[in-house]
């Protein structure tokens, strides 16, 4: 498999402002899903279960999937299955943190992703190691502690849940780097979804469980599973595919940690978790939006270090 640098050197400025713009919007449906795992009673091991059986459901009435299904090689498929156990363990542990603490702790977590990341992608996606991803990913990390605020101590195990999370969510984004240009993103979106969704039923009928493995949702959960499911997930995962093959994952996960300002101010007036807007947060969003502004400044001055190299070696 070929390595991979910045964002795709063969990508176009018109590929990848289209691919920004696609993972800002992803980031936005994102930033619900905190929202939603509150609003749904069910324990997280339910959750997730069913967000991806839903999924998969509605991919496999796609044709283009089945096309894709039969084109893809038992390894390529073996890959991808392996990277939809990693998801599920990472969605496993995401909602968990959510339940332990709160929706804006579960999901500010998940910033501590770039950080991983740095370290990462460069080992599993095969590209040169960059210092100043890691200090932009250490840098954050004040930011997002600004936005959560004070943290209660019965919320504290819920936090290392949180970033357990945040790891799993970095490996299977360096995954999907190294693997992302070989098959059709609906098709992944399924194999990688379907595997995780079989993953956790089987683990949810091997462990021992509360009533019914197959209890259906009441209704008012079956509803905010459907809009998390096809809405939050299946919409965004495949559109952050596409998106992944002209951005690197270090900054498609750098981009993510705007949801837990969305999920934040959506979580104040649904829940009354927290807080009010004091300088602490606006501190903090600053600091995070800063991280996102500056990473491409960064890369632009990296790609054009590349070129100068490689005219003064032609020369």
């Amino acid at each position: 498999m070929s390595s991979t640098t910045t964002a795709n050197p063969v990508s176009s400025p018109q590929a990848l402002r289209k691919a920004q713009f696609q993972i800002h919007f992803c980031v936005l449906l994102w930033g619900f899903t905190a929202i939603l795992g509150k609003t749904i009673s069910l324990a997280a091991l339910d959750l997730v279960r069913w967000r991806m059986l839903l999924v998969v459901a509605a991919l496999l009435v796609v044709p283009r999937v089945w096309r894709g299904l039969r084109a893809m090689t038992p390894r390529l498929l073996g890959a991808y299955a392996a990277v939809g156990i990693v998801i599920a363990l990472h969605w496993l542990t995401f909602y968990a943190a959510i339940k332990l603490a709160n929706a804006s702790v579960g999901a500010t977590c998940i910033a501590v992703a770039p950080v991983f990341l740095a370290v990462l992608e460069p080992r599993i996606a095969g590209r040169q190691f960059r210092w100043h991803e890691l200090w932009i990913g250490i840098g954050v990390i004040p930011g997002v502690a600004l936005v959560v605020g004070g943290i209660p101590d019965q919320m504290r195990f819920g936090v290392l849940v949180g970033v357990i999370s945040a790891f799993l969510c970095a490996l299977f984004g360096a995954c999907n780097k190294r693997l992302v240009e070989h098959a059709d993103p609906f098709t992944v979106t399924a194999v990688e979804l379907g595997t995780g969704a079989a993953f956790l039923w089987l683990g949810a009928a091997l462990v021992p469980h509360v009533g019914s493995i197959f209890a259906l949702p009441s209704a008012h959960d079956g509803f905010y599973l459907l809009v998390l499911s096809l809405a939050c997930t299946l919409v965004p995962f495949t559109l952050s595919l596409v998106a992944l093959r002209h951005l690197s994952a270090f900054a498609v996960e750098l981009a993510v940690n705007l949801e837990p300002v969305y999920a934040l101010l959506l979580a104040i007036p649904l829940f009354g978790e927290q807080r009010e807007l004091d300088l602490a947060f606006y501190l903090g969003v600053a600091i995070i939006i800063g991280s996102v502004l500056v990473h491409p400044w960064f890369e632009r001055r990296h790609a054009r270090k590349v070129e100068t190299n490689i005219a003064g070696s032609v020369d």
